[in-house]
């Protein structure tokens, strides 16, 4: 039975979430030549709608544990979920998110995410997307913008704690500014790559600042610490 009614309420959640992304999308791209603001409003319409539905469609609350300033800086989060990535026009006015190449060929959504000013990482690139790529997270932060980096890569599941891949290092290294680590819980209700989504709570807790300029393993390792905070501490244990 409980199975059901979290199927019932994900299939619900689907279906408008996708609907509200078409709009969005849509409105994002026509509004640029009437005013760049217009655009990041629809993009912050769609993520305060998936908040919406999230807490009224699949049950799911949202907690802040700490601070996040809204200044240049670099965030590091914890990536359970497709949660917390729809998630940061909410945390911040304009976060300059690093998102992966692949995802701005996505049919209009794509190119609102472009004109939105999302940070394209090409893995592939060689040292001219690197470039290019530390290029536009420097033009983010003289903009004022915080910065928001899912250093594990990819989606991870709930306890399992993996290394950072390894450009955080030369991001954290190049643009020399602190880091905010940011734990996450989404993958207990949010599940990463999975269809049914379930009732609970969602927690953010903000890690101390770690300052520019440290020794690559040391800040490594405090930023791992950190954004695995909500992990059980046995999957730490077992990771280290």
């Amino acid at each position: 039975m409980r199975y059901a009614i979290a199927l019932f309420r994900s299939i619900l959640f689907w279906m408008l979430f996708g609907l509200m992304s078409a709009l969005c999308s849509i409105g994002a791209v026509v509004a640029l030549p009437v005013s760049h603001r217009a655009t990041q409003w629809f993009v912050h319409m769609w993520a305060r709608f998936h908040r919406f539905i999230t807490r009224f469609v699949l049950g799911q609350r949202v907690i802040v544990e700490g601070a996040m300033p809204d200044s240049p800086l670099l965030y590091v989060f914890k990536h359970e979920g497709a949660f917390e990535t729809i998630d940061q026009p909410l945390l911040f006015k304009w976060p300059a998110v690093f998102a992966k190449e692949e995802l701005f060929s996505i049919p209009v959504w794509g190119q609102a995410a472009h004109l939105y000013g999302l940070i394209p990482v090409d893995r592939d690139g060689g040292g001219k997307a690197m470039r290019a790529m530390l290029n536009a997270a420097r033009a983010a932060l003289e903009k004022g913008r915080p910065l928001v980096l899912f250093a594990e890569g990819t989606r991870v599941p709930h306890g399992l704690a993996p290394p950072l891949r390894s450009g955080f290092a030369g991001v954290y290294r190049l643009l020399g500014v602190p880091v905010i680590p940011v734990a996450v819980n989404s993958g207990l209700v949010y599940p990463p790559r999975r269809w049914v989504k379930w009732p609970g709570t969602i927690t953010y807790r903000v890690g101390e600042t770690i300052p520019a300029g440290l020794p690559r393993t040391e800040a490594e390792h405090r930023v791992w610490r950190a954004i695995n905070a909500l992990n059980p501490p046995e999957a730490l244990e077992r990771s280290e």
